[in-house]
């Protein structure tokens, strides 16, 4: 299983690296560009393989994609401040823990 999930991850960092959304903002924004002229006819092949029948809807008429409150940097710091934290405490952690365990030792010993 590992060997699959390895593998599956790794071809997905490629297609994103070869299609240029690891790149620079330009590639970034290319690589969106392509995505969007690319969806719907790709949607359209999928549901007639399906047997699903969908209205053909031009890209100017889709309503406005709904707005997040989300910020990937901001995640991604609070991440970092995260793990920063646990491992700072993670020596005086691991002594507590040690401690405990040495007491439940002791006390089956006994």
């Amino acid at each position: 299983r590992f060997v699959i999930k390895g593998s599956l991850a790794g071809a997905a960092v490629y297609v994103a690296y070869d299609q240029g959304l690891l790149g620079s903002g330009t590639q970034g924004a290319e690589a969106l560009k392509k995505a969007r002229a690319a969806l719907p006819p790709a949607i359209q092949e999928w549901t007639s393989y399906i047997g699903w029948e969908v209205r053909t809807v031009q890209m100017n008429t889709l309503p406005p994609t709904p707005k997040f409150d989300f910020s990937p940097s901001d995640s991604w710091n609070k991440g970092v401040q995260t793990v920063m934290s646990a491992l700072s405490v993670a020596p005086t952690r691991a002594c507590e823990y040690t401690v405990e365990g040495w007491k439940y030792v002791k006390d089956l010993v006994k």
